[in-house]
């Protein structure tokens, strides 16, 4: 990679991780400011809110997907979508509390809309930035380092924020940083541009050829389905650290232990990034899934809370690790002209399976934050164990043995023959 690559890298890490602390401190900043606004079940009026604002990520990602493919300007929309990203927050931040509350709600969900480009829909732009080979690998890994550590910095920026100066204020703090996204993005040197569409394809077309590229290549198949149902324990792992600490006499621990969790992940993908090993994605995706689960599994048995953050901290590891391969599975297998859409609806798959594991563990909990904990750690083990299934090959026993590719140049030749 030239001068001019690493320079590009290097806004881009700088733009994703504005954007993303700015939806990950959003989570906590707007159930602050409802209840500090709203007074008693203002933070229940601010669960309502944060769930219209994660809602649309699934029916928006594949329409995002398509936009963005179809972009003759791909910065320009970036831009764009960055830049409603940022009124939405900024509205938010002026409007809870002060507006009719459907009125907010339909604020929040035209902001969720943008969330797919902040996740999947940047990510995908790395295929612009870098060439492939060992330099977009480290590449996907330092991104993987942005979102572990945009989950660190954004519900510190807004808590710190909230007690500084006000919640109203740490709202429009993230508005401010993701503003700034969009204003980096505008510096991107893209490499070339997404394939030009002939002029008869619709969007509809678009948006089938999208779903149909996830499902039809096995590797993005599995590996999408695996990480909806890790994802799924993973949404509902916030909730259970809080009951699991308050089972230990620690109230208000379950931040110390999600937190734990967080910074092993950034410390996973970090490591991942600049050691840069010669394992495949497979193998570290499976690597990830599996040790996620038993560190989780290895928390419900610990005594005491360090321990337990300890646990966490080990689990986030390995879920650092997933996050890289799952980025270098998509960059690595999907259709040039179907990248953007593979990116961004695997991302909204992904955080909508998360929001569902935290309705479920609500509806339906054990009572038992050990139970729920052990369930989830179950529920990783699953999820390798149904990656492997379905990457496998039909009528070979050939799985091993594709677990690991020669090179990624191999691996890439492969995929453009191999779909079912």
């Amino acid at each position: 990679m030239g001068v001019s690559g690493h320079k590009g890298v290097g806004l881009y890490m700088a733009s994703a991780f504005c954007a993303r602390m700015a939806e990950e401190g959003m989570a906590v900043a707007v159930v602050m400011l409802a209840a500090h606004r709203l007074g008693l079940g203002g933070a229940a009026q601010g669960a309502f809110i944060l769930a219209a604002w994660m809602a649309p990520h699934v029916l928006a990602a594949p329409v995002t997907g398509a936009l963005a493919a179809r972009a003759r300007r791909p910065r320009l929309f970036y831009a764009c979508a960055l830049a409603g990203f940022a009124v939405a927050i900024a509205v938010l931040a002026a409007g809870v509390g002060r507006l009719p509350m459907p009125t907010v709600l339909l604020i929040a969900a035209a902001g969720g809309c943008c969330g797919p480009v902040v996740s999947g829909g940047l990510s995908s732009l790395l295929s612009l930035i870098s060439g492939p080979g060992p330099e977009r690998d480290r590449a996907y890994s330092l991104d993987a380092s942005v979102y572990n550590g945009a989950a660190v910095a954004g519900p510190a920026t807004a808590g710190l924020a909230a007690a500084a100066v006000g919640p109203g204020a740490a709202v429009a703090v993230l508005a401010a940083a993701a503003a700034a996204a969009a204003a980096l993005v505008c510096l991107l040197p893209l490499n070339n541009r997404p394939a030009e569409r002939a002029a008869s394809s619709g969007i509809g077309r678009d948006l089938v050829a999208g779903f149909m590229a996830v499902w039809r290549n096995r590797e993005l198949r599995a590996i999408t389905t695996a990480t909806c149902l890790a994802f799924a324990g993973i949404g509902a792992l916030t909730t259970t650290a809080v009951l699991l600490a308050d089972s230990q006499g620690q109230p208000g621990g379950g931040g110390w232990l999600m937190t734990a969790f967080a910074i092993g992940a950034l410390a996973g993908s970090l490591t991942l990034a600049r050691l840069r090993p010669a394992a495949s994605p497979v193998l570290l995706a499976v690597t990830g899934m599996a040790g996620t689960g038993f560190a989780l599994a290895a928390a419900t048995l610990a005594p005491a809370l360090p321990l337990c953050a300890t646990a966490f901290a080990v689990a986030g590891v390995f879920d650092g690790l997933l996050l890289t391969a799952t980025l270098r599975l998509r960059a690595d297998h999907a259709p040039r002209e179907q990248r953007t859409q593979v990116f961004t609806i695997g991302a909204g798959l992904k955080i909508s399976a998360a929001a569902l594991g935290a309705a479920l563990v609500g509806l339906a909990s054990s009572y038992s934050a050990s139970q729920d904990l052990a369930a989830i750690a179950i529920l990783q083990l699953v999820a390798a164990v149904v990656y492997l299934c379905m990457r496998r090959r039909r009528g070979s026993g050939a799985m091993i043995r594709s677990a690991f590719p020669r090179s990624t140049a191999h691996s890439l030749q492969r995929t453009a023959r191999e779909e079912d």
